[in-house]
């Protein structure tokens, strides 16, 4: 007979029979800095801070929004856990760190051992990639709460920097270049709106094949969140003087997080190549331009701030693109 709280919608067996089938996945992210057994009331990270002078924990905490909505939708799952991990350690890269361990919440109306184990193994992918540990974390069955087939993500990053190699904003000043790094599409923002227009207003499929894309639609919203951080850790100390993550907001308000008073950031749209899935969604839904730079990233991941004297150096290390630059004036983006 069926346990009353499995006929209410949890199964604690099936749940302890799932996670307990994870262990190979999860322990391919540990180093010897993990101290406990998976499945602990917490985790343990013994960090390694020689060589550090003063070091600074750096923490971060975020989701995957309605890109998860794709998900669903193409019954693809092992993307939106990369998704999440890179999203959180571009985060804390931002102030020049370095991921050490990473904690997940999944949480769903009824466990799907095959969606959990994709899912899983997304999140140990882009940990074992990043260098950080998968540590711990929540799978919550919560029945009433999600539809059928849907689910949550959430995640939490703990890092650290030296205090005296951390990027500060503080030290931008006018003069400076911005240098854009390409994103890989939409990243994880913009996911409701380009959802409206592509598939409501449009009337696409995700296996819609479109001119303009290499791939289906659906594989392209799928694109994975890139990880900025392993470039920004192997350019030298003072070649980048302050970085942006470019996510919800855009350009428009990532850019002015890390501007002192009096200066602002001056981009040139033409610097670079928009990417066709925005200009579908911007003619498909006629949204203003100034809104498509304020909801996507528009094919720039981060923005770097590096000196003028050193922009060709930053340029041939990076491979990125010069779009801007820091001019006087009040702390916004504005575009010319």
């Amino acid at each position: 007979m069926k346990k009353a709280y499995a006929r209410a919608g949890v199964d604690v067996d099936l749940g302890n029979a799932v996670k307990g089938g994870i262990q190979k996945l999860v322990r391919s992210t540990h180093g010897p800095e993990v101290l406990a057994k998976i499945g602990g009331f917490g985790g343990l990270f013994r960090p390694d801070f020689r060589g550090m002078k003063d070091p600074v924990l750096v923490a971060s905490t975020d989701g995957v929004g309605t890109k998860l909505k794709i998900a669903f939708a193409t019954d693809r799952h092992d993307t939106v856990g990369q998704d999440l991990v890179n999203h959180c350690i571009n985060d804390i890269a931002v102030v020049g760190a370095r991921p050490l361990f990473f904690l997940d919440y999944m949480a769903a109306g009824g466990l799907d051992p095959g969606v959990f184990k994709q899912v899983l193994s997304g999140f140990a992918k882009a940990c074992k990639a990043g260098k950080c540990a998968l540590i711990g974390g929540e799978t919550a069955q919560m029945p009433g709460m999600y539809q059928a087939g849907e689910y949550d993500l959430a995640g939490t990053i703990v890092g650290v920097v030296d205090r005296r190699r951390m990027l500060d904003a503080e030290s931008v000043k006018p003069g400076d270049v911005l240098i854009g790094l390409p994103s890989n599409g939409l990243h994880t923002n913009g996911y409701s709106l380009a959802r409206k227009v592509l598939f409501d207003e449009m009337r696409l499929r995700p296996g819609a094949r479109l001119p303009e894309l290499s791939l289906t639609l659906g594989e392209e919203l799928l694109r994975v969140h890139r990880n900025y951080q392993p470039l920004l850790a192997s350019l030298p100390q003072g070649l980048v003087r302050a970085a942006a993550h470019i996510t919800g907001g855009g350009l428009v308000d990532n850019l002015p997080r890390i501007l002192p008073a009096g200066c602002q950031a001056s981009i040139r749209r033409a610097a670079w190549r928009v990417p066709s899935i925005f200009r579908i969604i911007e003619a498909g839904g006629r949204v203003d331009p100034a809104e498509m730079y304020q909801v996507f990233n528009m094919g720039i991941g981060m923005v770097l701030v590096v000196p003028a004297a050193r922009v060709a150096e930053a340029v041939k290390r990076t491979r990125g693109k010069v779009i801007g630059e820091i001019a006087r004036g009040q702390r916004k983006t504005v575009f010319v």
